[in-house]
């Protein structure tokens, strides 16, 4: 089955979203959805550390989906805990979805919190 010129593009902005992180941050290779759901939630959490622990690398992905999924009205922002954690409540509004239906809403949503919470350059502002 041909792929829609709606799908075409949006997997276009996803690969040039990919680039974009990867130059912007001297990668050496493109980040998936699962590292670029850490990056957020780095951003979200505002402090940088030489290493996360696997523990610490769950917890902010799961902030980043949070802090996405909040866009769609699934979650709230409740606050900052002791150790400066943003922590989101469940609204308990998220449907059941299969899981490449889940990647295309997060990816949809990185695309939105790119373009309105990151300093990346875009076709119209090269640098």
């Amino acid at each position: 089955m041909a792929e829609s010129t709606e799908d075409w593009e949006f997997d276009f902005q996803w690969l040039q979203l990919r680039h974009q992180f990867k130059n912007q941050l001297q990668l050496e290779r493109l980040p998936n959805l699962q590292a670029m759901l850490l990056l957020v939630g780095i951003q979200e959490l505002g402090q940088v550390k030489e290493e996360f622990t696997k523990e610490e690398k769950q917890d902010l992905m799961q902030l980043a989906s949070c802090r996405l999924l909040a866009y769609e009205g699934y979650f709230e922002f409740e606050g900052l805990d002791a150790d400066g954690w943003p922590h989101y409540r469940n609204l308990g509004l998220a449907p059941q979805m299969p899981i490449k239906e889940q990647e295309k809403l997060l990816k949809t949503l990185l695309l939105k919190y790119a373009k309105e919470e990151l300093d990346l350059p875009t076709e119209e502002s090269p640098n």
